[in-house]
């Protein structure tokens, strides 16, 4: 794949950490020109000075849930490299907890920063995704596929994103721009790891993906025909019986979540 992506403008969101920085390395040895965006500049400005040794690359940090924001991202990104081909939608926000037990305003941002950002961003670049080879790729999670006590507002705006990616790829069929979701299930990033206790039982009973394992799927989609991409596969193919078949979801519930629970205890033991 090494070049594969060669002089392509890409913006990645949530790129101080985790899944985006992992995202970035990737896309910068493969000869991409990069905007990283988060938060947290002292981080930012790490990614992006170990990866200048690499490629062109500028950080903007920035809320992406701000609008105004979103607007100079787009025009620093063309100011700089004249062009924008692919979006990364990666910037995630999980307030864990039971509804009626926290903060609406935690409530609103998980919607904002999940759901809103990724829609007004896509509307922003597609003018600017004029040539071939253009992608937008949003991190959406098995908890949009399958709804999570406990981070309920989390999986509804995963829920969302998923929705919107599809529908916006059908709207964008005659266009040549891939639009794409990966679902990814637990990741090992700080995202959950740095608190298993507040995590839901029902989330380690699966696979822990590695960040490079979600990061190398995001190049893939950017170029293949699949519209979304589940991991692990195999919680990808429960997630959808469960959707079929609500009643298999009940009987594999409580399985699930004692696995879960066994596999907590023995990554707290390793810690």
């Amino acid at each position: 794949m090494k070049g594969s992506y060669e002089n392509q403008t890409v913006i990645i969101t949530g790129a101080s950490s985790g899944v985006g920085e992992g995202v970035a390395h990737h896309f910068a040895a493969n000869g991409a020109n990069l905007v990283l965006v988060a938060r947290n500049k002292e981080k930012l400005y790490q990614v992006r000075d170990f990866l200048k040794q690499k490629t062109r690359v500028i950080a903007i940090s920035m809320d992406v849930s701000k609008f105004d924001d979103c607007q100079n991202l787009v025009k620093n990104t063309l100011a700089e490299y004249s062009s924008i081909d692919i979006l990364i939608n990666n910037a995630g926000c999980h307030e864990r907890g039971y509804v009626e037990e926290n903060d609406p305003q935690n409530l609103g941002r998980m919607i904002d920063v999940n759901l809103k950002a990724p829609i007004v961003l896509s509307r922003m670049v597609l003018p600017h995704m004029t040539k071939s080879g253009c992608a937008i790729i949003n991190v959406a999670s098995l908890a949009g596929r399958v709804p999570v006590p406990g981070s309920a507002v989390y999986s509804a705006s995963k829920f969302g994103l998923r929705a919107f990616t599809y529908a916006l790829a059908n709207e964008l069929q005659t266009k040549a721009i891939k639009i794409a979701t990966v679902s990814p299930g637990p990741i090992d990033t700080p995202f959950i790891m740095s608190d298993i206790d507040s995590v839901s039982d029902l989330t380690f009973s699966q696979k822990i993906s590695t960040v490079d394992e979600v990061a190398l799927t995001i190049l893939r989609l950017c170029k293949n025909n699949k519209i979304e991409e589940s991991m692990p596969k195999i919680s990808g193919f429960f997630t959808n019986m469960t959707y079929l078949f609500p009643k298999l979801g009940s009987i594999l519930s409580p399985l699930l979540i004692k696995k879960g629970r066994n596999a907590k205890i023995k990554l707290k033991l390793k810690k």
